[in-house]
Order: structure tokens, then C-alpha cells, then sequence
């Protein structure tokens, strides 16, 4: 199955660096065209990936394009997800007009570059949203049957019903617990299981 992963993962990269335009966004600022996107689509969590931004301007003759160099002089780009953010480096790609900043997407959803500045004069002020990211179910094969999120909920849910059954046989003394030591080692023993329990909650929602 990891060879099978990897090889996926392999022939995705190999599409992204084909194919870059794939899900990509386009703004015109006149006299400019700002694409925006992902190297590697679609973008998966966890793995390495590229904010790629494509600035281009008019040609030499009607309808065709030239790349910017130097775009990004006095243009500064934030990565936005939620309520965070992050002010991004830029690198230039050796194909003209064409830039990036490598990324480790951490969570799933939408991202926005945020573009402030200005590109030879011309400011330049827009939020561009992007592609989402996926979980990394989008790569699995053959497809499990269920998430480790889920396996875990239903873990979650047998221990707290054992927690809850001990408890009731308590209150109900079918347990036959009279008190004493006997009695002060079964509620301590309940007190670890409610803080085990307590914990993989958690842990859990920190997670997602």
C-alpha cells in the first residue's frame, strides 16, 4: 500500500509541474494579469506543495503575453486560513513571469493570498482564493473503510459507556462494595479511566 501511496504521490507531482494551470485563479490589474494557485493540484495536507503565482502584461502583439520580472520588488503576498496568516517569501522561477514560495499546508480548507503593493507604479491591492486543500483520503488506495478519527470516536464511546455501566453498578451496589480499601481502589481506578477519557477528547479535538 505505501508503494502504491508513494507512486501516487509521484505521478501528482509530476502532473503539477506539467500543468500548472489546472484550478489557478486569474485577476487583471491594467495593465497586469495576476494568476494565482498551487504547484502540485489537488493540494493535499501534509504534503510539500508551492503558493505559484503567474505575473504577466501585455505583448508585442494582440493577444499574446509577456512575463514580469522584478514583480514582486515592492509587492508583498500573506497567506491567509482562517483567522492566521503568514507573510510569504517569494522565489523566482526561471521561466519569466513566473514565481513561487514552497508551503506545507497543515490543515484542510480554503487558503487566500492577500497581494499589497504596487508592480512598476501600479498598486495593487487584492485578496485571490485558491483551490482548497484535501485530506490525504483523496490518495488513498484501495480506500479505507473508515478514518482514524472515526475509529477513534468509536473507542471513544465503548470506554465511556464502560465508564458509565461501572458507575451505575455502584450507585446500584450490585458491585457489593461496602467501602473501605476495596471500595477506595474501585473509585480510583474509575478517576483514571475519566482522566484517560478526558485526555483522548482532547487530544482528539486538537487534532481536527
Amino acid at each position: 500500500m505505501k508503494v502504491v501511496a508513494f507512486g501516487l504521490i509521484v505521478l501528482l507531482f509530476s502532473i503539477g509541474f506539467t500543468s500548472q494551470a489546472f484550478a489557478h485563479v486569474t485577476v487583471d490589474v491594467e495593465p497586469y494579469k495576476i494568476e494565482v494557485g498551487w504547484g502540485l493540484e489537488p493540494p493535499v495536507v501534509g504534503i510539500r506543495n508551492d503558493f505559484v503565482f503567474k505575473i504577466t502584461e501585455s505583448g508585442d502583439t494582440d493577444s499574446s503575453y509577456k512575463g514580469v520580472t522584478n514583480a514582486f520588488k515592492s509587492l508583498d503576498v500573506t497567506a491567509l486560513f482562517g483567522g492566521t496568516s503568514k507573510k510569504i517569501d517569494i522565489n523566482s522561477d526561471p521561466k519569466i513571469g513566473y514565481y513561487f514560495s514552497s508551503v506545507i499546508p497543515t490543515k484542510t480548507g480554503s487558503y487566500t493570498m492577500d497581494l499589497k503593493g504596487e508592480i512598476n507604479g501600479v498598486l495593487v491591492d487584492v485578496q485571490i482564493p485558491i483551490e482548497d486543500v484535501e485530506s490525504t483520503s483523496v490518495l488513498d488506495f484501495p480506500q479505507i473503510s473508515g478514518s482514524s478519527s472515526d475509529q477513534d470516536v468509536t473507542a471513544l464511546k465503548t470506554a465511556i459507556s464502560s465508564l458509565q455501566r461501572e458507575v451505575s453498578s455502584m450507585k446500584d451496589g450490585s458491585e457489593n462494595v461496602a467501602g473501605g480499601a476495596a471500595y477506595d481502589y474501585s473509585i480510583f481506578g474509575l478517576s483514571i479511566a475519566a482522566a484517560a477519557i478526558i485526555l483522548a477528547i482532547a487530544a482528539l479535538i486538537k487534532r481536527k
